[in-house]
């Protein structure tokens, strides 16, 4: 099992929402968004200081797809696989990431620097196929597209 040193600015973080069980979720982006992860020994020592029960905590942290139990990348590609973006080669662009970075959905390069998943939809279809890099749609993208694109975060 893998354990991460508890910052000071995680038990910082925890501290700030003591005697707020009602602020789960916006306590777990605050952690998540410092770790870029949901460390587990973060999410026990969260469980015992706020006085919710740790199976809650983890129900939560495993509903919500934005949550990762597993470190990520500094940057986080998405491809749409949706229909629209599927017939215009949504997983080709799909393969070629994983190709390039030596990963497959849902992994994360061995340096930290890259996550990749792919999403039935992301809601713009005319744009297809799509990708979205750390919130930064980049439509209509192809294989020169999505190099030049890459290269940006490198």
């Amino acid at each position: 099992m893998e354990t991460v040193a508890v910052s000071e600015k995680v038990d910082s973080i925890i501290e700030s929402y003591k005697g707020h069980k009602e602020l789960l979720i916006p306590l777990l982006q605050d952690i998540q968004a410092e770790c870029n992860y949901l460390p587990r020994d973060v999410l026990t020592k969260l469980s015992e200081e706020m006085d919710i029960p740790l199976s809650h905590v983890f129900s939560v942290a495993t509903f919500f797809r934005t949550f990762s139990l597993k470190p990520r990348g500094r940057h986080l590609i998405t491809v749409c696989l949706g229909t629209a973006c599927h017939v215009r080669g949504g997983a080709r662009l799909l393969q070629k990431l994983e190709r390039d970075l030596g990963i497959a959905d849902g992994e994360t390069t061995e340096d930290l620097e890259f996550t990749l998943e792919s999403a039935r939809c992301l809601g713009a279809c005319a744009l297809g196929p799509l990708i979205v890099i750390d919130s930064k749609y980049e439509g209509q993208m192809n294989a020169d597209k999505l190099d030049r694109a890459l290269k940006k975060y490198k």
